[in-house]
């Protein structure tokens, strides 16, 4: 795989398309930090950041990032060198993953909420010089198990830590870092637009995460293709309650597509509904991206409230899984703004519902490509392109696709062409609009027949006793597997097993798709990205199906 992205270029583009997206645009000469942080004209007067008590002008949060970087530069942070960044939503993320770019260091940001087990071979592969993590988070002692981490691997020299520093253990004060404001240049190594600016993980839905190289014209296109489809302007103002360390809430636009245009970034809290509409109501938040478990969160805390003044939300964007079209549709009426669709992915490839869109097209699928220079295809299980209308894997290639994972040898997930293996089925409207099945991988297998998770909880969720559904495999001595669903009671109470089996035979479901078994929950477990945490049920229904048969005769 390394043979092939060496000869493919920078981004995996071989020469002749890297020349094409250059001079189409699509790849520009700027640098990341500098894309970010232009002060030009009025932009470094305005608010730019706000987060944690703390507002910073552009031209303030600039000298921050500056001052952060020579700190980092005199501590002997390296260009070059990877620094693990496990922050919470607080500027000091924001100030030290630009810092570290703009030394020619790269970050690799990590949700809080990944551990050892996800952790180890990510650090494995990027072996980083430093660590960055808050004293607690959550009620998990983070200091604790970075520390730990480091005695495990020695290439960790050091700890950057916000929240408190006791200077006896020798760790770095980042929240001193992050306050520390210099208007100098700094002295980092040469930087070319085609050098890796950070690595984002993908989100470990079929194993561990993997780090993805986001070169700075790459990732700048980006950012700008889907600040562009987001109608982001200097008077935007972009909320950020899904954790910044995922691409989503950072650059897909993100906090840093508001920055771009001159706009303002707000860093809120991840789990808090009530506090997130409070932040829209006091800054007058223009732009809020959530996936559809949290949105269906925010119905229910909205329809409780007392009603917070949300007039200026102008767009809600929806992504991190299929969005249903009952749910698109509360949404709209409670929130009184504009939903976008957002379908992508932390390698790259971003499809977006258009603002303009009729209702038709923003309900019931996700959307399509932001960039002019993607290439998507959509195969059979043989690599063969099928009709639209027809399921099959979303294959991409573009100026902002990635074509292989940092120190991955494994071919399976890229085409000898180049183009990404998304993992995803999907179908093709003639529109061009895709709409969402489920995974390759996301199917149960009933004695060999097939069923696409995804396709089963689209339309169990219609269901008025439904308000949100997984479907997993549930094992089976005879047939293998069947289907078993968790689900959400919905707003008109609960539905039996017997009612959404007659339900989904009503709405021309194939028989052998129908759920076998139906376990009720008060909510679906989330993974740090917030996306429903499939692993966790799959093993509850594993531990339930052995426990009855332990006690059977």
């Amino acid at each position: 795989m390394r043979q092939l992205a060496d000869a493919l270029g920078g981004n995996g583009a071989g020469p002749r398309l890297s020349a094409d997206y250059r001079s189409r645009g699509w790849w520009s000469p700027d640098l990341l930090d500098e894309l970010v942080l232009d002060t030009r004209g009025h932009r470094g007067r305005r608010a730019a950041l706000v987060g944690d008590g703390r507002v910073l002008t552009g031209f303030e949060l600039d000298a921050a990032v500056s001052g952060c970087a020579a700190r980092l530069a005199r501590c002997g942070t390296r260009p070059g060198e990877n620094v693990l960044v496990q922050l919470p939503n607080q500027p000091q993320l924001v100030i030290l993953v630009l810092a570290l770019i703009r030394l020619g260091a790269r970050p690799v940001l990590a949700p809080p909420t990944l551990r050892e087990h996800e952790l180890a071979p990510v650090l494995s592969s990027v072996r980083p010089a430093a660590m960055a993590v808050p004293v607690r988070q959550a009620r998990f002692d983070h200091l604790r198990f970075a520390e730990e981490l480091r005695e495990r691997h020695p290439f960790v020299r050091s700890l950057l830590v916000s929240g408190g520093v006791d200077p006896a253990r020798g760790h770095l004060d980042l929240d001193e870092f992050a306050a520390a404001e210099e208007a100098a240049p700094v002295a980092g190594g040469p930087r070319r637009p085609s050098d890796t600016a950070l690595f984002l993980l993908s989100s470990g839905t079929t194993g561990a995460p993997k780090p993805i190289p986001r070169t700075h014209e790459a990732f700048g296109h980006v950012i700008r293709a889907s600040a562009a489809a987001s109608a982001l302007t200097p008077d935007s103002v972009y909320l950020a309650v899904l954790p910044v360390t995922h691409s989503f809430a950072f650059g897909h636009p993100g906090i840093l597509g508001a920055l771009v245009h001159g706009g303002k970034a707000v860093l809120g809290a991840p789990g808090d509904p009530a506090g997130a509409m409070a932040l829209i109501e006091r800054e007058r938040v223009t732009h809020c991206a959530l996936t559809p478990a949290v949105a269906r969160q925010w119905l229910t805390v909205h329809a409780a409230s007392h009603g917070p003044d949300l007039s200026s939300l102008e767009v809600l964007q929806v992504g991190g899984a299929r969005l249903d079209e009952q749910t698109a549709r509360q949404l709209g009426d409670a929130f009184g703004c504009r939903i976008q669709q957002v379908y992508g992915m932390s390698e790259g490839l971003l499809n977006f519902s258009r603002l303009d869109d009729p209702p038709e097209v923003v309900f019931s699928t996700q959307g399509r490509p932001v960039s002019p220079g993607d290439e998507t295809l959509v195969v059979d299980g043989r690599g063969r392109p099928v009709a639209d209308g027809e399921t099959g894997e979303l294959l991409a290639r573009g100026p902002g696709v990635i074509t292989a994972y940092h120190g991955d040898t494994d071919t399976a997930s890229f085409t000898s062409d180049g183009f990404y293996r998304t993992g995803d089925l999907v179908h093709r409207r003639p529109s061009g609009d895709f709409v969402v099945v489920g995974r390759v991988k996301d199917v149960i297998n009933r004695g060999g027949e097939k069923i696409p998770a995804g396709e089963l909880e689209a339309l169990v969720q219609r269901h008025p006793g439904v308000r949100a559904a997984a479907a997993v495999p549930m094992p089976h001595r005879v047939l293998g597997e069947t289907v078993c669903l968790y689900v959400v009671d919905g707003e008109e109470g609960s539905a039996t097993l017997r009612e959404i089996r007659r339900f989904l035979e009503d709405c021309g479901l194939a028989p052998f798709k129908l759920p076998e078994s139906v376990v009720r929950v008060p909510a679906l477990p989330l993974t740090g990205t917030g996306k429903i945490d499939k692993k966790r049920l799959r093993e509850d229904i594993a531990n339930r199906v052995e426990a009855e048969r332990e006690v059977s005769p």
